[in-house]
């Protein structure tokens, strides 16, 4: 009987004194488990997002119309490199306005317009020009103030974006005003002169260029 009991009370001692330390390791492990989520969630959130979209903002900034095509992919006579030149030298570099550079040195504008700040120039192309007839063409050429009254006309002093040419009016440095119409990459100027290449920066000045030579009244 003494052996018996001896026995019953060393199993009972050891399953007091076990208990515990199971209880104590379950309660570690589920401590150990809620740590490591917290600290997974916590890199998980410091982690840096992705931006949702691409930063498209100078999207419309761009040059826009058929001729643009034909304009240089390189060199001082391409987009970049008209950007960094004042406006009649950056005209100088475009092959297709070699007549309005030699108008505009005729005139003896080249550092009025190179000087000048925030202005927009409608640049007329040779094919423009071709269309007056050859006689008129000289007789305006060799005319310096009547020379000058065009050409100025073709210059506004403040900068239009594109979205002023959808229904705009605008003075220009001959006094007088055009009109321009359009939406889109499509736009008229004086109803009578299409821009063909249009919204192209220089250093001091936004160019359209267009398809007719405007003629003041």
């Amino acid at each position: 009987m003494n052996a018996l009991r001896f026995r019953r009370t060393a199993v009972a001692v050891a399953a007091v004194t076990v208990l515990p330390f199971a209880l104590a390791a379950c309660s570690d492990s589920g401590k150990d488990t809620s740590a490591d989520s917290a600290t997974e969630a916590s890199k998980d959130d410091s982690q840096p997002q992705e931006s949702a979209a691409p930063d498209d903002a100078a999207a419309g900034d761009q040059p826009f119309g058929t001729a643009c095509a034909s304009v240089p992919k390189q060199g001082s006579g391409s987009f970049d490199g008209m950007s960094k030149d004042p406006v009649a030298t950056a005209a100088s570099n475009n092959p297709a306005l070699s007549t309005l550079v030699a108008a505009v040195k005729q005139a003896g504008l080249v550092d009025t317009l190179n000087n000048a700040q925030g202005i927009t120039v409608f640049a007329p192309t040779n094919d423009a020009f071709a269309k007056i007839p050859k006689a008129d063409l000289d007789k305006v050429l060799a005319d310096k103030a009547m020379l000058t009254k065009i050409l100025t006309y073709h210059v506004v002093g403040q900068g239009v974006t594109p979205a002023q040419l959808e229904n705009g009016t605008f003075e220009t440095l001959q006094k007088g005003k055009i009109t321009a119409t359009g939406s889109g990459e499509a736009y008229t100027v004086n109803n009578t002169s299409k821009v063909v290449c249009g919204n192209v920066k220089t250093a001091n000045a936004t160019v359209y260029i267009v398809d007719t030579v405007l003629m003041p009244k």
